[in-house]
């Protein structure tokens, strides 16, 4: 897609002045680095790094039907959403495969928002309004979305923008004036993700930086959450997926059982067969011990069968290569990744175990 023809963020012009790489992605112009995405990977890790994500789609939902409709389309329960709190979870369609993965915000008004991914954009939408028998969508393009992310991530954004966020619980949010923030993240760092008036964006992007904090583009984002073995929709899951089969059953809510959600049924016979021994499949950790670097597609023999490398990538903060796969159920230990025709060595671990230490804002709550 021509550059002319991408979306912009209300932070376009800090990325340019501050030399970053644009590329396309989902639509937008954004970017992928503003030197080193090493560099920027271990700010994150070690100090603190800002990212602009503001092309992802902010949702808001209004009136007492809000939570009859989310009851039906959100595999998790949405009553979880309560003022000033967020719940995690996924749209499904009839069969269980994920639609979208979003994060559902509660208002004080009785209100909610969602907070979805950019490449779902059009998708969601048009599923939300094909479900909600008039219930009036409205959609936030005017807010610019700044992620805030790091172990000295909090103290800095109090330094910057004087907001002490240390108080507030994982999943939390609190209103800052215009603005609505979460502690919420995806990189496994303690942090925020900050939603306010698109053009306040600048500003506090400028404070932020001012005080320290490294800007921070696509490529450490991608390599951070890899580590915090969070998934990434459209390669780790998508709609021929279910939650159960990409390390998401945790958040399905299965009870009221009367509750009827949409890809209920489906989910039910997949968890039945699974209980029944049937083959299925399931999303693991995967860590190469030889030399190599695993990207999505390459084949993996595991200990019950074949699978795929749906994510990979070199870890900077271990040194090797780390990634997601999609094998069948029980596969364990040793395994291998066929990398350009050749097998290499690689073990199956679980995806949260890749950086113990990078899991202080999951996206499970407490």
């Amino acid at each position: 897609m021509a550059e002319e023809a991408l979306r912009r963020t209300p932070l376009h012009a800090e990325h340019v002045a501050a030399g970053a790489k644009m590329t396309p992605f989902a639509g937008w112009s954004m970017p992928l680095r503003y030197g080193s995405q090493v560099a920027e990977h271990h700010a994150v890790r070690r100090t603190a790094g800002v990212f602009d994500v503001s092309h992802m789609t902010i949702i808001d939902l209004a009136g007492e039907q809000a939570l009859p409709f989310l009851s039906r389309v959100f595999a998790n329960d949405p009553a979880k959403a309560t003022p000033n709190r967020g719940v995690y979870g996924a749209l499904l369609n009839a069969e269980g495969g994920v639609i979208d993965d979003l994060i559902l915000y509660g208002g004080d008004d009785g209100g909610f928002r969602l907070v979805t991914n950019a490449a779902t954009r059009e998708r969601v939408l048009g599923w939300l309004n094909a479900h909600a028998e008039g219930l009036p969508l409205k959609v936030r393009d005017d807010l610019a979305m700044i992620a805030v992310q790091g172990p000295q991530a909090l103290p800095l954004l109090k330094t910057a923008a004087g907001l002490d966020a240390a108080p507030m619980r994982r999943f939390d949010t609190v209103p800052h004036g215009d603005w609505l923030v979460a502690r919420t993240g995806y990189t496994g760092e303690d942090g925020v993700e900050i939603m306010l008036p698109g053009d306040q964006a600048s500003d506090l992007w400028q404070r932020l930086v001012a005080a320290g904090i490294q800007p921070a583009g696509l490529a450490a984002r991608d390599t951070l959450r890899l580590e915090a073995g969070f998934a990434l929709y459209g390669q780790d899951m998508d709609e021929t997926t279910s939650p159960l089969e990409s390390n998401l059953g945790w958040t399905v809510a299965w009870e009221p059982p009367q509750r009827d959600f949409l890809g209920r049924k489906a989910l039910e016979k997949q968890r039945a067969a699974a209980e029944a021994g049937e083959p299925s499949r399931v999303l693991q950790g995967i860590a190469l011990a030889g030399r190599g670097v695993m990207r999505a597609g390459a084949p993996v023999r595991a200990s019950r069968g074949e699978g795929i490398v749906t994510s990979g990538s070199f870890s900077p903060s271990l040194g090797y290569s780390i990634g997601l796969a999609r094998v069948p159920r029980g596969s364990a230990g040793e395994c291998v990744v066929e990398l350009r025709g050749k097998p290499v060595p690689a073990r199956i671990v679980n995806p949260r175990s890749f950086l113990p230490q990078a899991q202080r804002n999951e996206r499970t709550p407490e």
